[in-house]
């Protein structure tokens, strides 16, 4: 078994004041590591993750509870949640269940996966409109078809109201559009901005708290839970020069010294 995540306590001298705005503990989670020791448990982790099924494996599991017990045992104080790649998406789906408890956790995702056919990697940008219009149009549709089907269950209230519920917890994403891994964020809250200034927000809404594969797994009857669907998120852009995928998807990039950024902030409404 490998180490996946660590707990980081930051205990400043008293005296010191520095300290102030930090973080009392800081949980952060690796991403996929290609060793021998670690490529087949990742790798399978992967694949979950991809099944939008992450939160049915024994690795959440664990994630989750060191989360809540470091929550409970040391009630007020504040934790910030980290990962990147695999390991943020970890995150994401620790946090998303840490709202659904009352807890607001501040969260630092970097090259956070969005399960999607890469549609940033389009160029041509009328075409790349296009087809996040109809995706978006076909989305929507399943959605209301889905819904008439279960109408009278508790499952449509629940999957509306988990999502209202996500709206007040705003996770900072870090995002490189060279990566496909996490580029599809840009393409998912600007379009959801530009289908409401087309006055086509009722439509997007939908297609914001679903996805098609999401969808396709729940009418086969899975239990699926797609990590992508955020409601509200401060997204940072990388737009540097990306010399190639392993460097737009590393770590590493995020600490250098001169990063040309863009900041973006988008709340669910």
């Amino acid at each position: 078994m490998s180490i996946f995540g660590a707990i980081f306590e930051f205990n400043p001298p008293k005296e010191e004041a520095s300290g102030a705005n930090a973080p009392r503990f800081v949980i952060a989670f690796r991403g996929t590591i290609t060793e021998k020791d670690t490529i087949s448990r990742d790798l399978s982790l992967d694949l979950h993750l991809v099944q939008n099924g992450l939160h049915r494996t024994s690795r959440f599991n664990i994630a989750m509870q060191a989360v809540q017990n470091v929550a409970s045992v040391f009630p007020g104080s504040t934790i910030w949640l980290a990962g990147h790649s695999l390991g943020a998406g970890l995150a994401i789906l620790t946090g998303r269940n840490m709202v659904k408890k009352g807890v607001l956790l501040e969260s630092f995702l970097f090259n956070p996966p969005f399960v999607a056919a890469p549609v940033e990697r389009i160029r041509d940008e009328r075409v790349k409109h296009g087809f996040r219009i109809a995706r978006s149009v076909i989305t929507a549709g399943l959605t209301i078809a889905m819904k008439a089907k279960t109408e009278g269950s508790s499952q449509r209230s629940v999957a509306e109201e988990s999502f209202s519920i996500l709206s007040s917890w705003t996770p900072y994403l870090f995002v490189n559009p060279g990566d496909h891994i996490c580029s599809e964020y840009i393409g998912y809250f600007q379009h959801r901005k530009n289908m409401e200034d087309l006055g086509a927000g009722f439509i997007e809404k939908l297609a914001t708290q679903n996805s098609i594969g999401d969808l396709f797994f729940k009418a086969l009857g899975w239990e699926s839970e797609p990590l992508h669907l955020l409601p509200s998120a401060d997204l940072i852009v990388n737009v540097s020069p990306s010399s190639d995928f392993k460097y737009a998807h590393g770590i590493s990039q995020w600490w250098q010294p001169e990063l040309n950024l863009q900041c973006s902030k988008y709340r669910y409404s």
